[in-house]
């Protein structure tokens, strides 16, 4: 890829960046008459929700609010830009990226990843990686497309079973969307994505723990580990 089209493709993810936190309220602002639970205070331009999961806590919103939405799309485009060059599934990733913000913010905002979110996901990753196998003549990565959905659903059912697991569905839902374009890179791209969510996820739950932070009890989002598993295990491919 030039470093013409990779400063475009940054300067896109800057802006869906700058974009997210509008989009997320639409998901995050609590009901008419309802306020955030005491002691928790949202990040810039998001609101708590009351509904369906409580506040994280307070950490929730120092974390959202330490990380530029500008800088964050700039750095999660530029590296799929700088790692999949001219693959025709570039466009689809970009666009799931975009919507992989906004779903970071929601989740850490009020442990939610709202359907309509994931549903539109799984739309573009379903349409774009279909125009992508037809442009591209090879129809049959749909294939591994949807072995990896089913691989990765397969395997956070289970875990979301498991006794004592904390783990939704709709993080199971999430998983099998990311399952489509990390099946369609292969089937390496497919166990990383399995794995360092997990991985990082458990490494967050740890130091937050050993900074007093939250107790071990207190509920953690794992979507923004999803997506960020995801898209390091994209850049791999």
């Amino acid at each position: 890829m030039s470093t013409g089209l990779l400063a475009c493709v940054t300067l896109l993810g800057a802006l869906a960046g700058l974009a997210a936190p509008r989009a997320a309220r639409h998901f995050t602002t609590p009901p008419a008459g309802t306020t955030p639970p005491a002691g928790t205070v949202p990040p810039a331009g998001i609101a708590s929700s009351t509904g369906d999961a409580p506040w994280a806590g307070p950490f929730a919103a120092r974390v959202v609010g330490a990380v530029p939405g500008a800088a964050a799309g700039a750095v999660v485009f530029a590296g799929l830009a700088a790692a999949l060059g001219a693959d025709p599934v570039l466009p689809v990733l970009l666009v799931l990226a975009a919507v992989g913000l906004v779903l970071a913010l929601v989740d850490l905002a009020c442990l939610r990843l709202p359907d309509p979110l994931v549903g539109a996901a799984a739309l573009v990753a379903a349409v774009g990686l279909a125009g992508a196998a037809l442009s591209s003549g090879s129809p049959g990565r749909l294939l591994g497309a949807a072995a990896g959905a089913a691989l990765c659903f397969a395997c956070h059912v289970v875990l979301a079973l498991l006794p004592g697991s904390r783990l939704g569905f709709g993080d199971v839902k999430l998983a099998a969307v990311l399952g489509l374009p990390l099946g369609w890179l292969g089937g390496s791209s497919v166990a990383l994505g399995l794995l360092l969510p997990h991985l990082l996820h458990g490494a967050v739950v740890l130091a937050l723990l050993a900074a007093g932070r939250v107790r071990r009890d207190t509920p953690l989002p794992l979507g923004p580990a999803l997506l960020t598993g995801a898209w390091l295990a994209a850049l791999t491919a």
